[in-house]
């Protein structure tokens, strides 16, 4: 499949959106940058995607955030992770991890399985 084909999976955008403020503030465009990016450039997060998955974040205490000035001297929005985010994050993180491997076998089996014994 082509990268530019990769649809996020429903639930997906919140834990990428919570992993890239891990290292700090970001405002909205630094986060779209960063998840593509670091998603080897699979994953394109349009504004229209971002800032309602934000709003939502914020309003369930996972992010707060403020106005400041960007890099380049523009008025922004920097969001930032709470004590609550950084629960989500582990508590998601560990969730996508077990749900991806057992994917990962499903995918790799080379056989079908054995019928069960009742």
């Amino acid at each position: 499949m082509d990268k530019a084909q990769l649809e996020l999976i429903r639930g997906t955008l919140d834990l990428l959106i919570l992993k890239s403020l891990v290292w700090g503030a970001l405002h909205g465009y630094a986060i779209t940058r960063l998840i593509h990016r670091q998603t080897g450039q699979a994953f394109l997060v349009e504004e229209g995607t971002l800032y309602p998955a934000l709003w939502r974040l914020e309003n369930r205490g996972l992010l707060e955030s403020e106005w400041g000035l960007s890099a380049n001297n523009r008025r922004a929005k920097f969001y930032r992770l709470t004590p609550e985010g950084r629960r989500r994050l582990r508590q998601d993180s560990k969730t996508w991890a077990a749900y991806a491997a057992a994917v990962g076998k499903m995918l790799a089996a080379t056989h079908a399985p054995l019928p069960e014994e009742n």
